[in-house]
């Protein structure tokens, strides 16, 4: 229970852990940031006839062609056409029947009613019925987010509503006496209590209701009446209190209020004292007091156990290749989220890597990823970062 576990191994533990959250039938456009619950069918077919895909003129058969009539978006040529027609055409309109190709306006050479091609011309640019979905087609896999594109996909699929998972409530816990309240009124000996509204914004970007508790004083009986508001929530999270000195309680708090721990430690830099407990149904997810700490552990624990919770395939950031603009240092023998600042190309370190500095931590866009026992890195190099939604 003491030693230190590897990232992965720490992370599918928690995981194995999360609560299955009940779907909830909602209008399409409230399922923005959900995850489905279901496979979506398709009730309908995209495009629903073949459609021009460019201004200008439906033939048919060789040319030249006699100009019949016309078909807008929205309303159609009514008919076949025979061989040697042609109507003129709009984007987005029904292609007309018998109709097999479009030329494209400005390569027509017109004249009083008849339409030739001009030369090195090439019609084609029809949308074909069907191209895109056909009824009963899965257009979107249950565990898919719903973002805008998949929003208007779901709209065209012919959905008014879908089904997905709700988010989890989750209890916000931070305590410690050296922590005030209000950041304009502080005694001497405090620090304004930033890190529950930093992890609340967090969790929101994920669609949760969340619950805020504190800051709590280091007593048990206040961590006591703390907890005992949680008692609706999905998930708590506490940030500090996690460890061992004389004044961290939230371990013992934790265990008089019914909940198990499931394990404590991991070697990871920032974020050692990670801590993991059940209780019920619930999951505690306790996170070291340091701001810097609490945000890499909500990032890379907090964040991905919502998004299980919820149904999603693939719950962990994905890290993408970068140039190091600038040496790093060795690895010890944890594994360390550098803070970077990135320009989608090259990757620095932010200015300090203190787990208490929050304006390198405002000013960081990525973390960069450096397994334990890593050795230099050279300006030019290549390394893997994680890209943060950090402003």
């Amino acid at each position: 229970m003491t030693g230190l576990l590897p990232l992965e191994d720490a992370q599918n533990r928690l995981f194995e852990l999360a609560p299955r959250m009940p779907a909830s039938t909602v209008a399409v456009e409230q399922a923005v940031g959900g995850y489905l619950a279901k496979d979506l069918i398709a009730s309908r077919t995209q495009p629903p006839a073949n459609l021009s895909a460019m201004d200008g003129y439906a033939l048919c058969g060789a040319g030249p062609w006699k100009i019949v009539g016309e078909s807008r978006a929205g309303c159609s040529f009514e008919g076949a056409l025979c061989t040697g027609q042609a109507v003129k055409i709009s984007t987005g309109a029904r292609v007309p029947e018998a109709g097999d190709s479009i030329l494209l306006k400005e390569d027509a050479r017109l004249g009083s009613d008849t339409l030739a091609i001009s030369d090195q011309a090439s019609p084609r640019h029809i949308r074909p019925h069907g191209f895109d979905f056909k009824l009963g087609d899965v257009v979107l896999e249950a565990g898919t987010r719903i973002g805008p594109g998949q929003l208007a996909l779901a709209i065209s699929a012919g959905k008014a509503e879908l089904q997905v998972a709700r988010a989890p409530k989750v209890a916000i816990l931070d305590s410690g006496d050296e922590l005030g309240a209000d950041p304009c009124n502080l005694a001497p000996h405090q620090i304004p209590a930033s890190n529950g509204a930093m992890i609340a914004a967090m969790l929101h970007q994920e669609g949760c209701e969340t619950l805020r508790l504190g800051p709590v004083p280091d007593d048990h009986d206040a961590l006591a009446n703390a907890l005992s508001q949680a008692e609706s929530a999905d998930i708590v999270i506490s940030s500090g209190g996690a460890s061992v000195g004389d004044h961290d309680l939230i371990q013992e708090a934790l265990g008089r209020w019914g909940a198990e721990l499931t394990f404590w430690k991991v070697a990871i830099k920032p974020g050692k004292p990670l801590m993991v407990a059940k209780r019920g149904s619930q999951v505690v997810l306790g996170l070291p007091g340091n701001p810097v700490s609490s945000f890499v552990t909500c990032f890379l624990f907090a964040l991905p156990l919502v998004r299980a919770a919820m149904g999603a395939p693939a719950p962990f950031p994905r890290a993408q290749t970068l140039v190091a603009a600038e040496g790093f240092p060795t690895v010890g023998r944890r594994r360390e989220f550098l803070r970077g600042v990135s320009d989608g190309v090259q990757v620095r370190l932010a200015a300090s890597q203190d787990s208490s500095a929050l304006r390198a931590l405002a000013a960081a866009n990525c973390l960069i990823d450096r397994p334990e026992g890593s050795p230099a890195v050279r300006a030019g190099e290549a390394v893997m970062a994680y890209n943060l939604q950090n402003g």
